[in-house]
């Protein structure tokens, strides 16, 4: 009997000695010290031993190794790893797009310099001197063109910059297949009258009309969504976090901290409320976010296909070239309807000889287009590969703002299981996950988000891509709606407007 009692009482001995280490390990901050220190401050801000918790604003109040002054610089520091990942995932959709932008913008342009190249080699071999002598034109058509690709409707209007071009064109034709007579401007103005009934040109001008609208209105809209994409990525990514938010990730990130715990990671739903708290108003994007890149897939489809710019673009000096030929072959049928409708014109003071009509005649035939030999110019490739790869990149672009809580929530950044950080203890989250949006946020244990004040940038990117949308939906049919839209969209992106009163 007194053997055991011996034995109680050494065994509670040895339980004290310890209880009392441990107890003294627990109250050591060093690994706090440690852990704070290497976040860049100043070690001496943390006790060496627990103190009276009691005056903290947001960890629990009992023991702990926190000042409220480390409470505030730990809160700040919880606001940038909180928005760290999603920065540098948005930085990446920026540098993503913003290179796409590029790759089709100089492809494009480059496209229309090397048709215009093209054009005037093969018009100054195949026509001579009347090519040269007509060739501002030309230049002037081309040009024409880059300005509608640059600066759309506003500044040209295709449909009737083309119609100017072929009544120039019908002209200058006119009267070099007739250098017999002289024509007043009155007499000029009579033929372009009879344009329509005479189609001098066959039916090139009606084919080329319809393909370059559909494929520059086409080329145009595309460029414009891919350069809008990192226009809105940075505006939304840049909205601050509310307060309520920066309390949430401080409690979820560093109050373990001050309890000593320094390695215990959040739990994953845990993680999930709180990011879906903070990012409500972004999930509220995806919706319109989804609809617009859908619209950029369906237009670039129409790139590929019906509305391919480069098909149109590279052969366009064969296109002109047969309207050329086609009026040189059917010039005395046009000129003798033209005399019957217009008058008989007075002969040319001028006129010498038989000659003259010969070296003023536009001659020669123009070289057969092959359909396989597509141009590799500014991103050397061809346009099919530029599209493809941007196809890839807008498809991985989808449902981006819905998922940034899921993405950040993962990996080191939460730990798996019930040995996890629920906000108050080391143990398992029992609260319901809430769902993506401002809407489902009424209930969220984690985060008080105010459910009835939207973020005004972020309403305003929604309208920027649902009126995005519209003009892709229109280019997609062939219709350009920029008239109003391109300056709009400037507008409430916040940077310089044109001729509107934002």
């Amino acid at each position: 009997m007194k053997s055991l009692l011996l034995l109680s009482v050494a065994c509670t001995l040895v339980a004290l000695a310890f209880s009392d280490t441990a107890e003294q390990k627990l109250r050591n901050c060093n690994d706090v010290r440690a852990a704070y220190s290497s976040k860049g401050f100043n070690v001496n801000d943390v006790p060496n031993k627990y103190i009276n918790g009691a005056p903290l604003k947001v960890c629990p109040q009992g023991f702990s190794c926190c000042t409220v002054e480390m409470e505030e610089k730990l809160s700040q520091q919880s606001h940038s790893e909180i928005k760290a990942p999603v920065s540098r995932l948005s930085s990446n959709m920026q540098s993503t797009f913003r290179q796409r932008h590029g790759h089709f913008d100089r492809y494009f342009k480059e496209l229309l310099v090397n048709s215009e190249k093209s054009l005037h080699k093969m018009f100054t071999r195949t026509y001579g001197m009347m090519y040269v002598q007509n060739s501002e034109l030309f230049k002037n058509f081309f040009a024409d063109l880059t300005r509608y690709y640059v600066s759309g409707s506003p500044a040209i209007n295709l449909e009737s910059m083309m119609a100017d071009f072929w009544a120039e064109l019908l002209e200058r034709m006119f009267r070099l297949v007739n250098v017999q007579y002289e024509f007043s401007d009155a007499y000029m103005e009579c033929v372009s009258r009879h344009t329509d009934q005479l189609l001098p040109f066959g039916d090139v001008p009606r084919k080329l009309k319809i393909q370059i609208t559909r494929s520059f209105v086409a080329a145009r809209t595309f460029t414009k969504g891919l350069s809008l994409m990192p226009q809105v990525v940075n505006k939304v990514s840049a909205v601050s976090a509310s307060p309520s938010c920066v309390r949430a990730a401080m409690k979820m990130l560093y109050c373990p901290y001050c309890s000593g715990q320094v390695a215990l990671k959040p739990c994953q739903n845990y993680c999930l409320n709180v990011l879906r708290g903070c990012l409500a108003n972004q999930a509220d994007l995806d919706t319109e976010w989804n609809n617009f890149l859908d619209a950029m897939l369906g237009l670039a489809d129409r790139l590929e296909g019906p509305f391919n710019f480069e098909s149109v673009i590279e052969p366009i000096d064969v296109k002109l070239s047969d309207a050329i030929m086609n009026m040189q072959e059917n010039s005395m049928q046009v000129s003798q309807k033209v005399f019957q409708g217009c008058g008989q014109p007075k002969p040319s003071t001028t006129f010498r000889t038989k000659r003259a009509i010969k070296e003023t005649a536009f001659t020669g035939r123009f070289r057969p287009y092959n359909p396989d030999a597509r141009p590799t110019t500014a991103a050397g490739t061809s346009l099919d590969r530029l599209v493809t790869d941007v196809k890839k990149k807008l498809k991985h672009a989808k449902k981006f703002w819905s998922t940034l809580p899921e993405t950040v929530c993962a990996g080191e950044r939460i730990a798996p299981g019930d040995e996890c950080w629920n906000g108050t203890a080391k143990s398992r989250y029992e609260s319901v996950v809430m769902g993506n949006g401002l809407a489902n946020q009424v209930s969220n244990p984690d985060v008080d988000v105010d459910i009835t004040k939207p973020d005004i940038v972020i309403r305003t990117q929604i309208a920027v891509l649902k009126e995005m949308t519209s003009w892709l939906k229109a280019a997609h049919s062939g219709n350009d709606i920029s008239f109003q839209t391109d300056q709009h969209i400037f507008c409430k992106l916040g940077l310089k407007c044109v001729k509107v009163q934002c």
